[in-house]
């Protein structure tokens, strides 16, 4: 069984022709990103049709060829709101999910959003038994979703085996509404995406120096960077204690909160952080102070395609 690290690599920026992050990489600038990974034993990979329409998965899969299938951990995604017209629009969304990652299984299948967990779920089962999908996890959905979720794969004698959602110093409403708790609970294995917001909690973005004034980060971002000071300041003195980074240090809190942070890489540096944090673990102590900081900030990053997961409880 090929050893899954705990720390996956995410490639939504992957093929993004400047229209989300601001950056052009081709492929030949993503074989660096890839090749430091597998040299360094990050083998678990993250990306969707929906990211460039196929572009980050057909680029992903160009280099995945040089690597033993094996030695991977591969995660993509469905995602209702791209669905075709066909009679099983899931299903065709894998195969050509497949084809562009050129493999004939994926460790991950993900239902993207929970548009509607009563006509989707029912679709990947036959994923399943077919050998094409090892796990089937679901993304952006909330606990009584995640639960009903359950409750249908548990009929065709699957299980659930992993939720996907934002889980960042900014948006904690996974945790707080439960679900956090509820998978560790259940034995069901909890990625967090966003963790660095992309980029806003590295120290790398400032008021001084912010996000490409193109993208849509900017417009997401830079108004909020001067109430990001503080908590950015403190990501860096504790990660001075174990010798990281701000960023190391956000990765290192969900971490702790024993979460499989999902890392967008773009560049090499960033997949050494990523190997480099993989066992450093925050004192309760230390999370307690940036979670505090973290709420002083008064940032709301709950995407347009998000909801707040508290929402339900009230």
């Amino acid at each position: 069984m090929t050893k899954e690290a705990k720390i996956v690599l995410g490639a939504w920026a992957w093929g993004d022709n400047q229209s989300y992050f601001g950056n052009s990489y081709d492929q030949a600038h993503f074989k660096k990103v890839y090749d430091t990974a597998i040299a360094n034993g990050l083998n678990f990979w993250d990306t969707a049709y929906a990211y460039g329409a196929g572009a980050s998965e057909e680029i992903l899969g160009n280099l995945m060829q040089e690597t033993p299938r094996q030695g991977l951990v591969i995660s993509t995604k469905f995602t209702p709101q791209m669905a075709d017209d066909s009679a099983d629009p899931v299903v065709s969304m894998l195969e050509g999910s497949l084809e562009r990652l050129k493999t004939d299984h994926l460790d991950y299948y993900w239902i993207h959003n929970n548009d509607d967990v009563e006509k989707w779920t029912p679709m990947v089962i036959e994923l399943v038994k077919s050998g094409k999908v090892k796990h089937i996890g679901v993304s952006n959905h909330t606990l009584s979703q995640i639960k009903r979720v359950q409750e249908i794969l548990g009929e065709a004698g699957l299980k659930l085996d992993a939720v996907q959602n934002h889980l960042s110093l900014l948006d904690r409403t996974s945790e707080q509404a439960g679900i956090l708790d509820y998978c560790h609970e259940q034995g069901i294995k909890f990625f967090a995406y966003m963790v660095l917001e992309q980029g806003a909690l590295t120290g790398k973005y400032t008021t001084e120096n912010p996000f490409p004034a193109d993208s849509v980060r900017a417009r997401v971002y830079n108004d909020k960077l001067p109430q990001l000071t503080q908590l950015v300041e403190a990501l860096k003195e504790i990660g001075n204690k174990y010798g990281i980074s701000a960023a190391q240090t956000a990765m290192a809190w969900a971490l702790t909160k024993n979460a499989h942070p999902i890392i967008g890489v773009t560049k090499e540096n960033q997949v050494l952080d990523a190997a480099q944090v993989e066992k450093i673990r925050l004192t309760a102590n230390e999370v307690e102070q940036l979670e505090a900081l973290a709420d002083k900030t008064g940032v709301d990053t709950i995407g347009s395609w998000e909801q707040d997961m508290r929402e339900e409880n009230r």
